[in-house]
């Protein structure tokens, strides 16, 4: 077992905060002063992982870490015998979460195996809204961009066929038997490809929920990639989001319609980017599935 010195975890976990927190301090001010915001608050009201949650480093099990009280009392760790007093994830630990590994796995695997869809054009997030009342529309304070109407019509116009079902669920009863699909929470391997927007974003939920077991480098790198891929998904949206900025570069919203040939090619073309950038982060948590799958499979 590899056990780090007290001056090379305490770097680690500080770099570690130093990079979310460009991310989590200004959500954290909005929040404290109640001001929404329609893109970013997503990553921490959709997914359960808390901003604290985040912040905090962990070295991944295997890995053992010297003078390190504040871990000790954490959730899957405790002290070793060998070497003393050193603190690391217990394979205990790792074996009781066996359940949960075995099925982000198999859900990793037959997403990995599958070609890209890339034919959406993020249709997805006006189902969302087809038809309904502006008063219950679930970002109401900003307005539609080709108002309700011209909204309706590009859903009727297209052909819907939406793969994820946590972004399907959200349609409106209108718009559910317009989708070519019907994902389901219990089938959700047979559903999900690598092109999805919000298969891509979920590779943050899935290693969140890893954690203490994974390092949190690739926590982050999953945290990023959904960051990113949330503008997108939100820019491709049938909001006029006019007048928002985006965090942590400041810079000016801008729509991408969707609704034109221009920007469903300029779409797609982010969606593959995206699906590249995603690949290699699906990879890494398969290996670690594997790896925790091993250990616990031992024991």
């Amino acid at each position: 077992m590899e056990v780090l010195a007290p001056e090379e975890w305490r770097t680690r976990a500080a770099s570690h905060a130093a990079r979310v927190d460009r991310y989590l301090q200004p959500h954290l001010a909005r929040r404290k002063a109640g001001i929404p915001h329609p893109v970013h608050d997503f990553l921490f009201t959709y997914y359960a992982q808390r901003p604290a949650q985040l912040r905090r480093w962990h070295p991944g099990y295997g890995i053992a870490l010297d003078d390190a009280a504040e871990h000790a009392s954490l959730t899957g760790y405790g002290t070793t015998a060998r070497p003393a007093s050193a603190t690391t994830v217990m394979t205990a630990y790792v074996a009781s979460q066996r359940p949960l590994v075995e099925t982000l796995l198999r859900l990793l695997r037959a997403t990995a195996a599958r070609t890209p869809n890339l034919g959406c054009f993020g249709m997805h997030e006006w189902a969302m809204v087809y038809r309904l009342p502006p008063e219950q529309i679930r970002h109401a304070a900003w307005p539609l961009r080709l108002g309700p109407a011209g909204t309706d019509q590009v859903v009727e116009s297209h052909r819907i066929a939406c793969s994820h079902f946590d972004a399907y669920r959200f349609f409106t009863p209108a718009a559910e038997p317009l989708n070519a699909l019907r994902p389901r929470a219990q089938d959700r391997s047979d559903f999900e490809q690598p092109g999805c927007l919000h298969g891509n974003m979920d590779l943050y939920k899935h290693a969140f929920r890893l954690t203490p077991t994974i390092s949190s480098d690739l926590v982050a790198d999953a945290f990023e990639l959904a960051w990113d891929i949330r503008i997108l998904d939100m820019r491709a949206a049938p909001y006029d989001l006019s007048g928002i900025t985006l965090d942590p570069t400041g810079e000016a919203w801008t729509p991408l319609r969707v609704e034109t040939a221009d920007g469903k090619r300029e779409y797609a073309d982010l969606q593959r980017r995206f699906a590249e950038r995603a690949a290699p982060i699906r990879q890494r948590l398969i290996a670690e599935c594997e790896r925790l799958l091993a250990v616990a499979t031992a024991r």
